[in-house]
């Protein structure tokens, strides 16, 4: 899994390394520890390929001006053999550095041997991560909230696993707890309505249309059996019968959203086993509790958190946070997953320290937690903000949001902002076939190569002695097309860095942008001359290769025609 930018940055820095070591051997620069340096790539490509910022950090440490350093270095390093080309001196010190045809042939080889790997990266180096995400309430459907999270967690899980991580996907049911209660008040009142219109239902509970349909279900099934009985086992019953639908709902949906978990773990477990007094119990040994008004309190502030905060009420019931903290625990001290990270909803923005206070103070590394936090999301259409579904008149949940609109645009366009942006997702947009609409306007350009390499199929023989030619692709549009090309795996990388898909996003839209500029400044169908044709048939193939893996990173399809 070559990455041919990085193994070009890695090249100059050795190369300027070796450079300035010989200029101390030969006592034409004082030998003195050497300051860090950079290597990045300019955005104004006039400026070389790579630039490095070696002479200007390096001044105070030589006690020389930097554009002195610079051409010293200039001078004295070799670029022979190398990927470089020539060396220039820009400003006040800058060094740039251009490129040899022979860095960009070898990024179409790779893009071509590595295939359907192409992009990967060993960065990660295997370490393993669990990614949480959607996690909605079971207790009912999931809203368009969960549809951004779904869509932003199993892309990033997608990411971190191409930058060379072990990642898992993982689905915690609240099964537990208020939640759980108000969803058992909820049914009970429907189950009992059935036989007397005067039960009232309480103003907290549910009062969604799958309550009444659950009830209904369960009285076709069990009739009036439960009308007299105890109140628990009756609640129990509702609830056993209730639960495991909506959760084999929440994984239907979310199947169909393409997203597949390795483990849905429920809150339950947690109460079962123990784990949940176990928090308290050790918070207490530790002497991280008080009591204050018959509860017990976590001193939070000693670790960080804004203020303390209740563990364990009066009435004896832990609140919603002791689970959590047991939960992440398990994450982190019984399972050992070296990173965790979980996508929330912004509103969770003073939870996250107060849970990292408590991972700490339990002695757990509260560092290896990572919280993404994600905006609103706003539904628009015709200009407005839209909350109901045309169909039902009710809010638009993940099902009803993927019957008005396909997938691929529902993944794309969710990863096309950083998560902490607000977004607002346009509904018209996402199902116009046109060069506006971006999904559409990257899976054309993938049909379009498709629909040009087979055309030139049966005209074109290509075989390997013809990867020689590539050496003729010096056109600006085709220069650009291939130093995009050679970002992906830099691309994949600083999505799993910053836990951002949008960069993913972002690249397959300039991808389909530079390749539709190639397209149309370069005739592939009536190049100059055979050797050049040939050159170009293989650099559309890595373009279909980069887009067709970019594509598969957000679970999106790859059409070959439109």
């Amino acid at each position: 899994m070559a990455n041919c930018i990085k193994i070009a940055s890695d090249a100059l820095y050795e190369i300027l390394l070796d450079g300035v070591g010989r200029l101390i051997a030969d006592g034409k620069l004082p030998a003195v520890p050497m300051p860090a340096f950079k290597i990045e790539i300019p955005a104004d490509k006039s400026h070389g390929d790579f630039a490095a910022n070696i002479a200007m950090v390096s001044a105070k440490a030589f006690h020389m001006a930097p554009r002195q350093i610079a051409q010293l270095i200039c001078d004295e390093i070799q670029l022979k053999g190398s990927y470089f080309e020539r060396a220039e001196i820009a400003g006040p010190g800058f060094l740039n550095f251009f490129l040899r045809r022979k860095w960009f042939s070898d990024t179409v080889k790779n893009v071509l041997d590595e295939k359907e790997n192409y992009g990967r990266t060993t960065t990660g180096s295997g370490k393993r991560i669990l990614v949480e995400f959607v996690s909605a309430n079971p207790t009912g459907p999931m809203h368009v909230g969960n549809a951004r999270g779904g869509a932003l967690g199993d892309s990033l899980a997608e990411i971190l696993n191409w930058a060379g991580y072990d990642a898992k996907r993982e689905f915690y049911i609240n099964d537990a707890g208020n939640q759980i209660e108000k969803f058992a008040t909820s049914l009970e009142v429907r189950y009992l309505q059935h036989f007397d219109s005067s039960v009232e239902m309480p103003e907290d509970a549910y009062h969604g249309a799958d309550i009444i349909e659950h009830a209904e279900n369960f009285i076709e099934e069990y009739g009036d059996k439960y009308v007299s009985c105890e109140a628990k086992e009756r609640r129990d019953a509702l609830v056993a019968y209730a639960l495991p639908k909506n959760i084999a709902g929440l994984e239907r949906d979310l199947k169909k959203y393409r997203i597949i978990y390795d483990n849905w773990y429920r809150e339950s477990t947690l109460h079962k086993n123990g784990s949940v007094q176990k928090v308290v119990k050790e918070l207490t040994d530790r002497g991280y509790t008080y009591e204050q008004e018959g509860a017990v309190w976590f001193k939070a502030t000693e670790f960080g958190a804004d203020k303390d905060f209740v563990l364990v009420r009066a009435n004896g019931i832990p609140t919603y946070i002791v689970p959590d903290i047991a939960y992440h625990y398990d994450k982190l001290m019984t399972r050992n997953f070296d990173r965790a990270i979980d996508i929330l909803g912004a509103d969770h923005h003073g939870y996250v320290p107060r849970l990292k206070a408590a991972l700490t103070a339990l002695g757990a590394d509260a560092q290896r937690l990572d919280v993404v936090l994600m905006q609103m999301v706003m539904l628009m259409r015709d200009g407005e903000v839209v909350k109901l579904s045309k169909r039902s008149g009710k809010a638009i949940t993940l099902v009803t949001l993927l019957e008005e609109i396909p997938i691929d645009a529902a993944r794309f366009f969710f990863n096309t902002r950083e998560a902490n942006s607000h977004f607002e997702f346009d509904l018209d947009l996402a199902v116009e076939k046109s060069s506006q609409n971006p999904v559409y306007y990257v899976q054309y350009a993938h049909a379009r190569i498709c629909s040009l390499l087979k055309n030139m199929e049966e005209e074109v023989i290509i075989d390997n002695d013809d990867l020689k030619y590539l050496d003729l692709l010096d056109k600006p549009q085709e220069i650009e097309l291939i130093r995009h090309i050679a970002a992906l795996p830099v691309k994949v990388d600083l999505a799993a860095k910053n836990y951002d898909p949008s960069e993913i996003t972002k690249y397959a839209t300039e991808l389909a942008t530079l390749f539709h500029k190639f397209y149309d400044a370069c005739s592939v169908k009536h190049a100059e001359n055979a050797e050049v044709q040939k050159a170009r048939l293989l650099l559309c193939r890595a373009a279909r290769q980069a887009l067709s893996n970019t594509l598969h990173i957000l679970k999106i399809d790859c059409p070959e025609k439109m």
